[in-house]
């Protein structure tokens, strides 16, 4: 089957949920992650699918909620949900749970020490999130950056072994919830009714989504790195073009 016709049966379906990682699949990685924006050909695909009937556009994103608004530019008024922290958080359905007092104590004691530990290692820097924290290492020099990811994996190993551990483009983030991207999807397939999903991703998070598609879905990889999915784009641009076509055949395919 060629990549056209994966698209026109994708676009047949009765109810499509469209989601999409959002850091490398549709806003370039930055230095500086709070400067992410999405491309215009990204903001184009992700409006023209928008506008489809039947059709729910989401972003799934490691990103804390508060932060992934920022970079989507997401206000009350939009239609497309948003999962963040790997589908720990959820608008505008929160899950409602709140983590107890001994969690978050610990949380900003391993946050402090995490940032104490990695100190001496230039461009290396610790972000807080809700329910953990992130070491990034864009900015470090090679020797730097593995010197602070051992560091703080040492730091976790002693304090920490059972959080959860999770690796990306120049980050390790360590989270004390357990939830992934396949649980954010099946939870975001459940609440709309989709019967088909496609879920695009860069990283090695997305490929818990990937990994749980089913025969009806379609699975896209953005750019290189072992994957599970059905279809591999070279980049950004090339996504967006694919899911402008998709929003195309499933309008046609509903006049």
């Amino acid at each position: 089957m060629t990549p056209f016709d994966v698209v026109r049966s994708l676009a047949a379906t009765e109810h499509l949920l469209v989601a999409l990682d959002f850091d490398g699949t549709l806003a370039p990685l930055q230095d500086r992650p709070m400067e992410a924006r999405m491309t215009s050909d990204a903001a184009a695909a992700v409006a023209a699918l928008v506008a489809v009937p039947a059709t729910t556009v989401a972003f799934v994103s490691g990103r804390a909620l508060p932060d992934l608004r920022v970079i989507a530019e997401h206000d009350d008024r939009s239609p497309i949900l948003l999962a963040g922290s790997h589908g720990a958080e959820h608008w505008p359905t929160p899950t409602g749970d709140v983590p107890d007092a001994a969690t978050l104590a610990l949380r900003d004691d391993l946050f402090a020490r995490a940032e104490s530990v990695v100190a001496g290692n230039e461009g290396a820097w610790i972000e807080r999130k809700r329910f953990g924290f992130a070491l990034h290492t864009r900015l470090a020099a090679p020797a730097a950056a593995r010197a602070a990811v051992a560091a703080v994996d040492q730091l976790m190993a002693e304090c920490a072994p059972g959080w959860r551990r999770r690796t990306g483009h120049d980050i390790v983030e360590f989270s004390f919830r357990d939830e992934g991207k396949d649980a954010a999807v099946a939870r975001l397939r459940q609440i709309t009714g989709a019967t088909a999903v496609l879920f695009a991703g860069d990283d090695v998070t997305d490929e818990d989504a990937l990994r749980t598609l089913g025969a009806n879905d379609l699975g896209v990889r953005v750019g290189p790195g072992e994957t599970a999915a059905a279809m591999r784009v070279a980049d950004i641009t090339e996504l967006a073009a694919m899911l402008v076509r998709l929003a195309r055949e499933r309008a046609l395919l509903q006049e």
